[in-house]
């Protein structure tokens, strides 16, 4: 699976914009870079296998207090294949490829469902409730290398 960065501008993007799957999450992107910042490599992606675009995932933003969140998705067609575990371990892998010693975190809907078991099955533990300031109280997830499968 290849990685893609979402360049810091929609001007940079025009290609995304064209493509259904990516109507939505590229102008999202924008927008949130123009809020958090772009600092490379934490920033987002999309993923492509077999000459199509499956995914996307992302930082959400650098690291901050020796910890990074990362988020992902897979696009409607290529759910349940297995894609979503793949993008997740590539942004772990780049995550930890930049900077060994950052703590890796996620966050879920409070219950179980498809990506807590993606995050288990890369690693992660289930750490606790938090309250995220975008979408409520939702679980917090850590990277456990020692866990991965």
């Amino acid at each position: 699976m290849e990685l893609i960065p979402i360049k810091e501008t929609l001007e940079e993007n025009k290609v995304f914009t064209a493509i259904p799957d990516c109507q939505d999450s590229i102008y999202m992107t924008i927008a949130f870079y123009e809020k958090v910042g772009f600092q490379p490599p934490w920033i987002a992606y999309y993923f492509r296998k077999d000459h199509q675009l499956v995914g996307s995932g992302a930082f959400k933003g650098a690291p901050a207090n020796g910890r990074v969140e990362i988020a992902y998705g897979t696009f409607e067609n290529f759910r349940h294949q297995g894609i979503g575990a793949g993008i997740c371990r590539k942004l772990v892998e780049l995550a930890q490829q930049t900077d060994p010693s950052v703590e890796i975190t996620a966050r879920t809907l409070p219950e179980k469902n498809y990506s807590t078991r993606i995050l288990e099955k890369n690693g992660f533990a289930w750490a606790g409730m938090v309250n995220d300031p975008e979408d409520g109280e939702v679980w917090e997830w850590l990277y456990r290398p020692e866990r991965a499968t």
